[in-house]
């Protein structure tokens, strides 16, 4: 995504219109000029790209896109950069300097110093070490030092995708409150959608059904009582995965300065599934967490009729959307969700087994870490109709066999 400093957006009466890119020769080759020099750039310092991207920017009016777009491609989604140094740039340069204050400074002791240094580290590390190496490392951890080992070079058309997708996301920075109204979809679609939302962990109001579509509600990072830079980019985040929904609308309302008076005015967004667009993220299934996805793999290596399932049916209860992560399914017909508690704070934890209670169900196990304290959290868990297993620091598939076979 981009700064808040890169960000190009004008105001047609409360509206705000992001900038957009068209795919023209123009814009292409400008995309082209810039994903060249980071490919000429690679095993070179970032200070040393950065010169080169000042001088394609020139004094022309245009350059803040071209800085957009070089900011795009020097994140990590395409580019890794490196500090490189044989030893850790704070611990090498306090025992260069110690040698070098042993002595009056000169050009001539610097380059024994260097040298010591050198014969020294390479016995330590049973490795050559040059001088040159030494003098680059000592100020390596510095941003404009490290260097560029890798780039994975985007195609000119999407680089300019991702320009215009950042733009819009830009705008979600300073929502107050945002209304996605999702149409009748694949249900498919719509999981992946809220699991995105449950993964992002944004507070989120949610009616309707698979068979008529939902809305969505979402309190943006305005409206919390102090607001939060990184609920922000958290919203931001969301629209990507909104992409893969196919049939969509969505209306914002914006707190922005106004740039000549400075004042706080009310601005307002729409977009729908027409906007053209263009996704970056997987199509696939996602998982919330490292602990989910370790609970595949010993699944799998479990031995076991029961099958375990990521595509679950939504259960609609009031207000919200509940999405089991898995489904557990018997050749004999028999089938449980499962719902992993892994989340610490006190008012997620009370809606959690608020929505296992709405739900009314008796197929649903309970996988409840044990580090929770959920008498602290005010969740009372005795009248739960769910199956309970508790776990640790992961989920044992014999523990939820267990509670299947009681």
């Amino acid at each position: 995504m981009l700064p808040t400093d890169l960000l190009i957006h004008r105001f047609n009466g409360e509206e705000i219109v992001p900038k957009q890119l068209a795919l023209s020769s123009e814009n292409l080759a400008i995309a082209t000029g810039l994903i060249e020099i980071f490919q000429s750039a690679k095993g070179e310092t970032r200070g040393s790209l950065n010169r080169q991207l000042q001088e394609l920017e020139g004094e022309e009016t245009d350059y803040r896109v071209k800085r957009g777009l070089a900011h795009l491609l020097s994140g990590d989604a395409f580019s890794t950069f490196e500090t490189i140094s044989p030893l850790d740039p704070g611990t090498l340069r306090q025992r260069v300097f110690a040698i070098a204050a042993q002595t009056p400074a000169s050009l001539k002791a610097t380059q024994t110093t260097l040298q010591q240094m050198s014969t020294i580290l390479t016995q330590e590390l049973a490795r050559e070490v040059l001088p040159d190496q030494i003098r680059a490392g000592l100020y390596a951890d510095l941003s404009e030092n490290q260097i560029l080992t890798a780039f994975e070079p985007p195609t000119p058309e999407a680089l300019l995708h991702r320009y215009n997708l950042s733009q819009v996301q830009g705008v979600f920075y300073r929502a107050s409150h945002v209304t996605i109204n999702a149409h009748r979809n694949d249900p498919g679609e719509y999981k992946l959608l809220f699991r995105y939302l449950k993964l992002f962990g944004l507070m989120t109001y949610i009616e309707g059904d698979a068979d008529y579509g939902f809305t969505l509600t979402i309190d943006g990072p305005t409206s919390l009582f102090k607001p939060n830079t990184h609920y922000g980019l958290k919203l931001a985040m969301l629209l990507p995965a909104l992409l893969h929904v196919t049939r969509w609308n969505l209306t914002a309302t914006l707190q922005q300065k106004d740039a000549y008076s400075g004042k706080a005015r009310i601005g307002r967004f729409a977009i729908a599934s027409d906007c053209g667009l263009v996704t970056h993220y997987p199509a696939g299934k996602t998982y919330d967490s490292m602990l989910e996805a370790g609970f595949v793999e010993r699944w799998a290596k479990t031995k076991t009729e029961w099958r375990l399932e990521r595509e679950v049916d939504l259960i609609p209860i009031p207000g919200s959307v509940m999405i089991p992560d898995f489904r557990l399914v018997h050749p004999d017909g028999r089938t449980f969700l499962l719902e992993i508690v892994g989340y610490w704070r006190p008012d997620y934890l009370k809606k959690k087994f608020s929505q296992v209670r709405q739900a009314n169900r008796d197929d649903i196990i309970l996988a409840i870490s044990e580090r929770l304290n959920l008498e602290k959290a005010g969740v009372d868990f005795s009248h739960t109709p769910a199956r309970l297993v508790w776990f640790k620091d992961q989920i044992s598939p014999k523990a939820v066999l267990d509670v299947l076979n009681n």
